[in-house]
């Protein structure tokens, strides 16, 4: 079992970011949490990417393609809402490792699947396990990095979603042209693995061990109460943005000219899609350096407004030169905020309520968010799909201006 941090690994304040870095107990966190989101955006991912496939053999439309994703984000809110109180009561590499767990295995039966209900029923189950991992890993590494480095370390780990998604690209280009499309959930079951390296290797943060215990009810009121309002409600806006944009970005690039999208092949959809991971990767990183430096609402704030103002460009560009361009920046923009909502979502709560205030914060926003891939994968077939993109950059401007509610205060809360 896992043991605890002791009170004389407390950092200096004066230390590097990368001095830290090479504390085991420290390093093995942040590498923990980072896999962790790596392989779950690789997951969620790989079923974007097979969509076109899979609506052929399947025989779904587009509406129903969208409205599966929908029901594994609602079974992911689930799913975080209860790793949440795990995470605060039995640990959180425990949580960790115990969703990467489940989240890998129903992947991997995705490959079996012989109808829509089938799918449907792997691809929520899938959810739960899926919708667990951000919050135990988030508060993790919130725990064991100091205030002056959180938003650099949680920068890191966000960043591996961008990582996940570029390789969800690589196995769909190498696997699905020689094997189908089903060959490509079965590589998800690897990363199971993982949980064996977490279980023998990341210790628990010892501010967990040591808090007391509470009660949920606190996040409902008064001062926590508009706290978890506020970062609720702006996480809605935005995972409503980013589902709605990015689960149908492959389809955009994938998709006959004459539906909307830009006709691609699979190899050119794969490049594309590397591409512009390369910039949400840089979004990812770029943010927590300009927040440690310039304050987390502020940076915050300017990501998304930006990505509001970027995404109806993207939509209509009628190239695929002038998509190839934009795709980068939009994956700058319109993902790199995300490090944000990790660091003022932990810094927010008190340690023995971080796991299930960062679990309900995240995922009652997810819930309110699933609509997004039915609502774009509805519009897609009634006005086409760059419309149906455009109109998620409404849900960038409102979770910015939701966010200028965040108080300077909320960010004293040490881990």
């Amino acid at each position: 079992m896992p043991g605890t941090l002791s009170n004389a690994q407390r950092t200096a304040p004066q230390a590097t970011f990368w001095t830290l870095a090479r504390a085991p107990f420290r390093r093995n966190a942040l590498l923990a949490a980072s896999f962790g989101w790596m392989l779950d955006s690789m997951d969620v991912m790989l079923y974007s990417m097979v969509i076109p496939a899979a609506q052929r053999d399947l025989h779904m439309s587009s509406a129903t393609a969208g409205l599966v994703m929908s029901l594994t984000l609602l079974a992911a809110a689930g799913g975080g809402i209860f790793f949440g109180f795990v995470a605060d009561r039995l640990g959180r590499t425990r949580a960790l490792s115990l969703s990467i767990l489940i989240y890998c295995v129903f992947t991997g039966l995705c490959a079996f699947v012989q109808n829509v209900p089938e799918l449907a029923i792997c691809r929520m189950l899938l959810g739960l396990g899926m919708g667990g991992e951000w919050a135990a890993g988030a508060a993790l590494v919130a725990e064991t990095w100091p205030t002056e480095h959180r938003a650099k370390a949680l920068g890191l780990v966000q960043s591996a979603w961008a990582i996940g998604y570029a390789l969800a690209a690589a196995v769909v280009a190498l696997v699905m042209p020689h094997f189908g499309w089903r060959a490509v959930f079965l590589v998800g079951l690897l990363p199971a693995l993982v949980t064996v390296w977490i279980r023998r290797h990341v210790k628990e943060p010892d501010t967990w061990s040591h808090a007391p215990q509470a009660s949920a009810r606190l996040l409902f009121k008064g001062d926590l109460g508009r706290r978890t309002l506020v970062i609720t409600a702006m996480n809605a806006a935005s995972l409503f943005a980013w589902w709605g944009l990015f689960s149908w970005v492959p389809s955009f690039l994938s998709l006959p000219v004459a539906k909307g999208g830009h006709g691609l092949d699979i190899l050119h959809t794969s490049s594309f899609t590397l591409l512009m991971q390369a910039g949400t990767f840089l979004g990812y990183t770029s943010f927590g350096m300009l927040a440690d430096r310039f304050g987390r609402k502020k940076v915050y704030i300017t990501f998304l407004l930006i990505a509001g103002v970027l995404v109806p460009f993207y939509a209509f560009a009628h190239t695929p030169m002038a998509v190839l361009l934009l795709g980068p920046l939009v994956g700058f923009w319109g993902s790199g905020y995300f490090s944000g909502f990790s660091v003022i979502a932990s810094e927010a709560f008190p340690t023995a309520l971080r796991g299930r205030a960062m679990g309900f914060a995240y995922n009652l926003g997810r819930i309110a968010s699933a609509v997004a891939p039915y609502f774009v994968g509805y519009i897609a077939q009634t006005r086409g799909i760059a419309f149906g993109l455009m109109l998620t950059s409404s849900g960038f401007l409102l979770a910015g201006l939701i966010a200028t509610r965040i108080r300077k205060e909320w960010s004293t809360t040490s881990p």
